[in-house]
């Protein structure tokens, strides 16, 4: 992969050529090998092959293509809100929203074999990750210096061998490039965890009796109590909203667009009358998959 250490473009190559065995299983991730969402591919996938891919829309693309059966997504985090732009993302793809997983960010200090704590002068990684163990960095007197991502930082360690040099990343990333984890679960706040959502070419519906979530998109009209008479009918009809957030699209200042999470089925009857209510009130609504949920709410 371009500008990747060489253990980490090594294994890159490596798995992107057992993916291709079974493109139909294989589940692409964004970033290098050891990253967090390789983490969360390998827990979802359960044995399946997985695909790195250098940015969100190529491990979308990835599925479009047929290269692989499944992508998975990081869209937000308990610490630093949304991650990936999944309402830009899906609409366009043509991809549904079939699973959703949460992986609790543990942050190791990883560093080449036989080094020590007191041997690490420095520590590298993505700028939110070093934000995340900040207090614990501090403490040890080690200076944080930003890189690129966690597991490429893990990759560039193993590389140059530096003892003074430490990698601030998943315990996975330090088992796939051999480093010494010198401390574990560093991070400053204990309840570090990032949501992903599971991406498919079909939509695919949980059994029924699951607790189940219901991902979609609307527009409202430009009216005004627009949100207020759009949401009444979820409030009526007894129906959770877990996830509302806003934003604009193409620059323009007019109406707004909305991503929903809600739980149910859009088949439930209390789900079905909401979002006809919804409907009434909106230009547009746009659904995005239901799925099982992998969290109580």
């Amino acid at each position: 992969m371009q500008n990747y250490p060489e253990s980490a473009a090594r294994l890159v190559e490596e798995l992107a050529q057992a993916a291709e065995k079974t493109p139909e299983t294989a589940v692409a991730f964004q970033g290098a090998p050891g990253a967090y969402s390789h983490q969360a591919a390998r827990e979802m996938g359960q044995g399946a092959p997985t695909l790195p891919c250098l940015s969100f829309s190529d491990a979308i693309d990835a599925v479009r293509e047929g290269r692989a059966g499944r992508a998975i997504i990081p869209i937000e985090n308990s610490l630093h809100g949304r991650v990936a732009d999944i309402h830009f993302l899906l609409p366009e793809s043509g991809l549904w929203i079939v699973a959703e997983h949460f992986v609790r960010v543990r942050h190791s200090l990883l560093a080449v074999p036989r080094a020590a704590l007191s041997d690490v002068k420095v520590a590298i990684s993505h700028p939110q990750a070093l934000g995340q163990c900040r207090k614990r960095l501090r403490e040890w007197g080690i200076s944080p210096v930003a890189s690129f991502d966690t597991a490429a930082s893990a990759a560039k360690v193993a590389d140059d061998g530096d003892k003074t040099v430490a990698a601030v990343a998943s315990q996975l990333a330090g088992q796939l490039y051999g480093l010494t984890p010198l401390a574990e679960g560093i991070e400053d706040e204990a309840h570090n965890t990032t949501r992903f959502v599971s991406l498919a070419r079909e939509p695919l519906m949980p059994e029924a009796g699951l607790p189940a979530m219901t991902s979609l998109l609307f527009e409202v009209r430009s009216v005004p109590a627009a949100l207020y008479k759009a949401l009444g009918g979820f409030a009526t009809n007894g129906v959770n909203l877990t996830k509302l957030e806003s934003y604009m699209r193409d620059g323009q200042f007019q109406a707004a667009e909305f991503y929903v999470d809600i739980e149910g089925r859009p088949d439930d009857p209390n789900v079905e009358r909401a979002l006809d209510e919804l409907k009434y009130h909106t230009k547009w609504v746009r659904m995005l998959g239901t799925y099982p949920q992998a969290r109580a709410r």
